[in-house]
């Protein structure tokens, strides 16, 4: 073990203990931290609003509060922001961590007070560390430097009380300076507002440092890990950083990319490790790097609870995790040391195990598509292209799905506009069909739709130009940072308006 390795194995002992009793004793450890929230609720203007207590117990509290999303409870967090004391909890916010996702195009804020970044997001962070260590106590990840591609929100004052930031920022602006001696690049870099100017940047100030890890979402990592190469003029990452060997990744499925990120890095020792982090917070770790799945992380400050999407219109089905049930896609409810309060974080997940609770992220609450009972998610379209690449020895840089709808003479059908990194070795119309029976082979009710095309036809694929994506993504001011494609919309909202994009600009697809 690396000298470096064995220290950081030190530190964190106690960590280790702690996650093994989440392995251990999820449900007590779930009380405890339902307890520890009722504490730092009471007394606020929330609390005081809902006649809730310390001493409140789970079915009170499932019974008083409602469960909302954000623009819901948007008003007690605008409260918050304002700097109005004690509004969500005890524990003032200080910062509020400005968010935009898939769901719209308007900003979320945050509420991020000081035992919420501790306890959760940090902590969450540590546990990454012992995560890699176990399962590769030989690894090089720690001996060098470790380069991050996040947000470029700078911390801004909104009043006295409180700053505002992306979530990277208000990371870094509070980084105990051990950390920000290994972490690159320098503030002034990771905070550059436009997305090509950065990873410019990072390129020139980074390719000569030791960089042994990086983090962030695969989609905007590839594109800086090939404007390094431009730069360099090498042939693959590890020419440019010898004891490259960990990239934690989260945001988007990694499948679509693996092909492409193991390509610029060939090395049999590189850790791809899948994290569940998000402003609202931390949640979900891989544990095994042979087991896609993550552990979900339960003491972390947030009460779980969890809805089933064939449900998700009554909020009574709600149940704790004590109930969930392996293979149930879920939309996921959350309590936090910040102030949420039984909110609806948008994401849908699925659990792969009980003991330990170990999830999978299938998508978003608003983000699938159900026009003709197929329930289409996320993950069943991630899955289906990973595997019509690899029989087609294709990969895909981004793609979007949206329905065509029925009409009195012609049957339902999806659309997707893909765009490809590497053509597959076949035609469009052989990869059409593949894809259409992969989607078939990862959800029973889209077969059974498709079965002698009895309600849906056939998918319909267009291909996109090279750089479509990143270019709609930049005129929507969403290049790089959090921001990811929406993967698959209920309406024809998102693929119109790129279809609109490439006409205009006097590009056609190739409409199979």
């Amino acid at each position: 073990m690396h000298f470096s390795s064995y220290i950081l194995n030190t530190i964190l002992a106690e960590r280790r203990k702690a996650i093994d009793i989440i392995r251990e004793q999820p449900l007590l450890t779930q009380q405890q931290q339902f307890t520890k929230l009722m504490k730092i609720g009471n007394g606020s203007a929330f609390f005081k609003n809902y006649a809730l207590t310390k001493d409140c117990r789970y079915e009170e509290f499932r019974a008083k509060v409602p469960i909302v999303d954000y623009e819901e409870f948007s008003p007690w967090i605008n409260r918050a922001i304002a700097g109005e004391h004690h509004i969500l909890t005890n524990v003032n916010p200080k910062w509020a961590a400005k968010s935009s996702g898939t769901t719209n195009n308007k900003s979320k804020f945050i509420p991020i007070n000081t035992p919420s970044l501790q306890d959760c997001h940090y902590r969450g962070g540590k546990d990454v560390i012992v995560s890699c260590l176990s399962a590769r106590p030989e690894t090089k990840a720690y001996t060098g430097k470790s380069l991050t591609l996040g947000g470029s929100q700078n911390i801004s004052d909104v009043n006295s009380h409180i700053k505002v930031g992306d979530l990277s920022a208000i990371l870094i602006d509070n980084t105990p300076p051990w950390v920000k001696l290994i972490r690159e690049p320098k503030p002034e870099i990771a905070l550059i507002s436009d997305f090509q100017e950065k990873i410019e940047a990072i390129a020139k100030s980074c390719s000569t440092k030791n960089i042994t890890s990086f983090a962030g979402v695969p989609s905007w990592n590839l594109i800086l890990m090939r404007k390094v190469l431009e730069y360099t003029g090498k042939n693959n990452l590890l020419e440019v950083w010898p004891d490259m060997s960990l990239f934690m990744h989260g945001g988007i499925s990694f499948n679509p990319y693996r092909k492409q990120f193991e390509s610029l890095i060939p090395s049999p020792d590189m850790i791809y490790l899948e994290t569940y982090n998000a402003s609202e917070g931390f949640f979900a770790i891989q544990d095994d790097l042979n087991d896609a799945a993550m552990l979900l992380m339960l003491d972390y400050g947030t009460f779980y609870e969890f809805i089933p999407m064939k449900s998700i219109d009554d909020h009574t089905t709600a149940i704790p995790l004590e109930d969930v049930k392996i293979g149930v896609n879920y939309a996921m409810i959350i309590s936090t040391l910040g102030g949420l309060w039984r909110y609806m974080i948008g994401d849908t997940v699925t659990f792969t195990s009980t003991n330990p609770y170990k999830i999978l992220i299938t998508g978003r609450t608003k983000h699938f598509i159900n026009a003709f009972g197929e329930e289409l998610m996320v993950g069943n379209a991630d899955d289906a292209i990973t595997q019509a690449c690899q029989i087609t020895q294709a990969s895909v840089s981004n793609y979007t799905v949206a329905p065509i709808f029925m009409t009195t003479n012609t049957k339902g059908a999806h659309q997707w506009l893909l765009e490809f990194e590497e053509m597959p070795i076949c035609d469009i119309n052989e990869f059409t069909i593949i894809l259409d029976q992969e989607i078939q082979r990862v959800n029973s009710d889209y077969a059974a739709k498709r079965t002698n095309n009895a309600t849906m036809n056939i998918l319909e694929l267009s291909v996109a130009p090279c750089g479509t994506f990143d270019k709609w993504m930049a005129a929507k001011g969403k290049l790089g940072g959090q921001n990811k494609v929406p993967r698959l919309s209920p309406t024809r909202e998102y693929i119109d308006r790129k279809s609109t994009r490439l006409n205009s600009s006097h590009r056609s697809l190739s409409r199979m």
